[in-house]
């Protein structure tokens, strides 16, 4: 079981039927940690001074990495019977199990 967000919600056009249609990117998201694992002393340099341009405000901090998990597109009638109201950011685990995928509403990270 992952944990994973909604990161975008697109209307679009269903290609094979021309119907109108949903297409929703769920991520996995995990949070960074401040430690480098296996980098040698010149990436351990660079992330010193990341660290310090992101301090002065230079560089943008990052706190999680966003990696692509599952990407649908769902007509209307499709989605509807999906039974499930997504919105950009709405947490939910994702089970993958016997050849299917279950999403229900997480109770962390919302």
């Amino acid at each position: 079981m992952v944990q994973v967000r909604v990161h975008r919600i697109s209307s679009v056009t269903e290609p094979l039927t021309g119907l109108p249609a949903k297409q929703i990117e769920l991520v996995e998201v995990k949070q960074r940690g401040s430690q480098a694992y296996g980098m040698g002393d010149e990436g351990r340099m660079v992330q010193s001074m990341v660290n310090q341009l992101q301090s002065m405000g230079l560089v943008p901090q990052v706190r999680e990495m966003v990696f692509p998990k599952v990407t649908m597109v769902l007509t209307e009638s499709e989605y509807d019977m999906f039974g499930l109201r997504l919105d950009v950011n709405d947490v939910y685990e994702l089970e993958i199990k016997n050849g299917s995928l279950t999403l229900k509403k997480s109770t962390e990270g919302t």
